[in-house]
Order: C-alpha cells, then structure tokens, then sequence
C-alpha cells in the first residue's frame, strides 16, 4: 500500500513552492529597498512619519515664520491637553490615543520648517537679533 499521492499532485505542490518561494524572495528584496530609502537622505536630516519633507519648498521665508509659529502653537496646545488628560483615570491611554498622533505631527512640521528656513537662509529663533549676545 503507498501512501503518496499521485504524480500530478506532487507538480502541483512543486509548482505552489516555487510560487511562495518567488515571492518570499520578491517581499525580501521589496522590504530591503524601502530599508535602505528609509536610511537614505533626501536634502535633510530629519526623518519624518506624519509630515513631508518637501512640502515648504517653495515658501517665502516669512510664510515659513507664519507656518512654524502656527504650528509651535499647536504643539504646545495639544501638549497642553496631553498634560491635562493624564491626570483623570485611564488618562494616559486616552492622551496616546487621542493627542499623541497630532502632537509627534506637529513636531515633525516644525521641524521640517525649521529645516527648510536652515536651508533658504532665513532668519529662525536662534539667529534672531534678540536672542544674539551683544559684543
């Protein structure tokens, strides 16, 4: 009595290997190439999720300063809230849910801005006349 299956069975069972087997090796090669993008630089040093790196290209400098006082704005109200919905009960879960998203993408904005300024020569919070030392 033999136990295996019949021969055509076997060339389908091949062929699905060679299937997976391919398709193993492309997810691999997919998942090693969106690595090294991840690692590559594209004009900046600031790795972002939520914000885009380009997105403030073509400002002026004092749409720029508009943009980053906005959003310094909205990141300290939304810490604000994040602060205030970790005292109840259950607080902390709520502020992750609720506030952290929107707080991690105002950062990355500012940051993107700050970066963007950096790069066009505009005047930023660290260059400003009244924060320089006076000589």
């Amino acid at each position: 009595m033999e136990l295996r299956p019949p021969m055509q069975d076997w060339g389908i069972a091949r062929r699905t290997n060679g299937v997976a087997v391919r398709c193993a090796g492309l997810v691999g090669s997919f998942l090693a190439v969106a690595a090294l993008t991840a690692c590559s630089s594209m004009g900046g040093d600031t790795f972002t999720v939520f914000a885009d790196p380009g997105k403030y290209q073509y400002y002026t400098c004092a749409q720029i300063a508009e943009q980053r006082k906005n959003w310094v704005s909205r990141g300290q109200e939304l810490k604000m809230l994040m602060n205030k919905a970790e005292q109840g009960a259950g607080g902390s879960m709520v502020s992750l849910i609720a506030y952290k998203g929107d707080y991690v993408a105002a950062n990355e904005e500012v940051k993107i801005l700050e970066n963007t300024a950096r790069v066009k020569n505009c005047d930023r919070p660290e260059n400003w006349k009244s924060n320089s030392s006076v000589q």
